[in-house]
């Protein structure tokens, strides 16, 4: 076994003496990276760009083969038992269709080391695989299911015409009673009578001869079939039950230690989730990988961050080299276990940012009121935060209930409409409904960008594992239009104001900082860009027909940044 600190970089000498350890560990999901981390990620980049032994394709490299596949890295600063302090690195998910390299620690559990049992298993189910596709493939089982499609078909026509001859023979035996029954006498009715019910019980048999013949040479063809899906069938819930038996076995393999070495498995961390099962890929995120790696081997952690290197993927918004925090879906509920009884930086959404930010009045009568948010106060009371423009207006009014029409994200500042009545509050709520509301943002985007106005329609859905983020997803996305023009450019910034045609969550800073819409990123974007002092994000311009008079009225804000 090697020794493991050949995992660890340690710091050059020198580099580090006038930099301060910091009291507490991050806080994984909102973070300023620690000057060492900044060190740390400055090497592990470089090494990434001077690299030839990882034969994996980031999209950096045109023209380069393979398929693109941008990567998180994370980086843990340590400190040995010896005191010494370096770093760990660490990738999210295969790097190369390799689980471990040597510049990195390796996985909690590596699936891919030969003779493992996820190998075997995974051999098994793919011959599994291999035998339905086989059967599907069997030249007889094709051509049996062509009979049974054109044997349907062909019964169903000839049992339609034979029903519409049996009706035409029926009009005509009616015909016949109709014209003779006043001609002939009643002996001889009656012998014609008796040879109208012949005609009608001969056609009714021969229906019934053609039906029979059609439910047997189906039914014969449909036994056959079946004889192949049962055993597809059959083959299918044997590779459910293996894949679910795996699952479980990878999932108890997964287990994760804490600064007291106390173990927990994946199963157990995420059975008292909403999910009550680990979603895909939990466990194998750079920051769970760097812990487990020091708490093993009993190496002290410091601080952490993560970036993404290589190219943006097509739904999420990826910039090469910035840094993220660690993913809430997947990564939380391990980390609220492997950071049990550490000191850690305070969690940033339990402080209500908005405290002391004061909320301006625009415009107040009997109906509504027009109100100016500052930036980070929300707008309905929060999960763990309860001050809000709802809260304020609340205290403020002694019998008026606020009644909430629409919402800006906490970050952004600017207008807001609020309603004092029921009647209001349904009026103007379907000017929003039918997109009949003018509104204008006013936004500072983080480069100069190309033309002058357009139109960005990225279709957009939550991303279910690192909430509260989006993704742009063409086949599952609700439509998300907006339209831009440019106020202002520098040589490093644009001013730009944006149209939103329709309300998505954070479509404004989606369509900035996605690689489809505008590329770049709104200055101070914390989620999709790089955090500054606030969010440059402003709702400027509202207007909308009054519930009462029926006037068009509008109102303006300028932003303050």
């Amino acid at each position: 076994m090697s020794n493991p600190k050949d995992r660890i970089t340690y710091f050059p000498e020198g580099l580090i003496n006038d930099i301060d350890l910091p009291e507490r560990f991050t806080f994984p999901f909102f973070y300023e990276p620690h000057p060492l981390t900044k060190i740390a990620t400055a090497q592990l980049q470089e090494y990434l760009e001077n690299q030839t032994d990882l034969n994996h394709n980031f999209g950096l490299i045109e023209n380069q083969p393979g398929l693109v596949i941008g990567k998180m890295f994370g980086v843990l600063v340590i400190q040995d038992e010896e005191g010494r302090l370096g770093y760990l690195s660490a990738f999210s998910g295969k790097l190369a269709d390799s689980n471990d390299h040597p510049m990195f620690v390796p996985p909690v559990f590596d699936m891919l080391v030969e003779d493992s049992f996820f190998l075997k298993e995974q051999y098994i189910l793919n011959s599994i695989n291999d035998k339905v596709k086989e059967i599907e493939q069997d030249e007889r089982y094709i051509g049996l299911k062509e009979d049974l499609e054109k044997f349907t078909a062909q019964s169903v026509k000839e049992i339609a015409a034979f029903k519409k001859r049996l009706k035409s023979n029926k009009a005509y035996r009616k015909s016949l009673r109709d014209r003779r029954k006043n001609i002939i006498n009643e002996t001889d009715y009656a012998r014609f009578e008796a040879y109208l019910i012949r005609f009608s019980h001969y056609d009714n048999h021969q229906f019934s001869l053609l039906s029979n013949q059609w439910k047997k040479t189906l039914e014969e063809v449909q036994l056959e079939v079946a004889k192949y899906e049962n055993t597809i069938e059959s083959l299918k819930k044997e590779r459910r039950e293996k894949s679910a038996a795996l699952q479980q076995q990878l999932f108890e393999q997964y287990a994760f230690l804490n600064k007291d070495l106390k173990e927990k498995s994946l199963h157990s961390i995420f059975s008292d989730t909403v999910f009550g099962k680990p979603p895909a890929g939990a466990g194998e995120c750079a920051t769970p990988k760097l812990l487990q790696y020091a708490f093993l081997h009993e190496f002290k952690p410091i601080a952490m961050a993560e970036f993404w290197w290589g190219a943006s993927p097509k739904s999420e918004v990826r910039k090469h080299k910035q840094y993220y925090p660690a993913c809430t879906g997947k990564c939380k509920p391990i980390l609220k276990h492997m950071l049990e009884g550490m000191p850690v930086d305070d969690n940033p959404f339990l402080i209500n940012q908005g405290e002391g930010k004061k909320l301006e009045t625009v415009y107040e009568d009997d109906h509504l009121i027009v109100v100016n948010k500052p930036a980070e106060l929300l707008s309905v009371p929060g999960i763990l935060v309860q001050d809000s423009v709802y809260s304020r207006l609340q205290s403020m009014w002694e019998d008026i209930e606020p009644l909430i029409i629409h919402r800006l994200d906490m970050s952004t500042s600017g207008l807001l409409v609020v309603a004092k009545t029921k009647e209001a509050h349904k009026n103007i709520q379907k000017q929003f409904l039918k997109r009949t509301v003018n509104k204008r943002y006013t936004a500072l985007l983080s480069r100069a960008i190309d033309g002058q106005e357009g139109e960005i329609n990225l279709p957009l859905r939550g991303d279910l594992d690192n909430r509260p983020r989006q993704l742009v997803c063409f086949e599952h996305g609700k439509k998300a239009i907006t339209r831009w023009k440019v106020v202002e450019k520098t040589d490093s910034t644009t001013k730009i104001h944006f149209w939103p045609l329709t309300g998505r969550t954070h479509q404004l800073r989606m369509h900035s900082a996605h690689e489809l819409g505008l590329n770049a990123p709104i200055v101070g974007d914390d989620l999709y860009g790089t955090a500054a002092e606030r969010l440059h994000l402003h709702a400027a311009y509202l207007e909308f027909v009054h519930p009462v008079t029926e006037e068009k009225i509008s109102f303006e804000a300028p932003e303050g940044f």
